[in-house]
């Protein structure tokens, strides 16, 4: 079973069990958060499509982290014009665990 959720401006496909960074969320490690965008719902290989989400459904997740990504470069040049500008950015992020998917 898996899920498609929507958190942040982003699609995520979650299972049951897995870990991943989502756009910070602002909560402290070891907090219960609940995903209530679901998009889509594969359940016993019948897949329900939300319109535009898909009715009395959620997922269940714990945050184990809140960080910062590795740095990236943002890098602007024009040719024969003299201009250099360089810039650094590391996105905030928050880690959490797929505990349960309530359909």
């Amino acid at each position: 079973m898996y899920a498609i959720i929507e958190t942040g401006g982003k699609q995520y496909k979650v299972q049951e069990g897995d870990v991943l960074k989502v756009e910070k969320l602002g909560m402290t490690p070891g907090e219960e958060v609940v995903f209530d965008k679901v998009i889509a719902l594969s359940k016993d290989s019948k897949l329900s499509v939300g319109n535009p989400y898909v009715n009395n459904t959620s997922v269940s997740a714990s945050v184990v982290k809140e960080g910062k990504d590795k740095k990236i470069i943002v890098y602007k040049y024009k040719a024969k014009k003299g201009y250099h500008k360089k810039q650094g950015h590391r996105q905030p992020y928050t880690e959490v665990k797929i505990e349960k998917i309530n359909a």
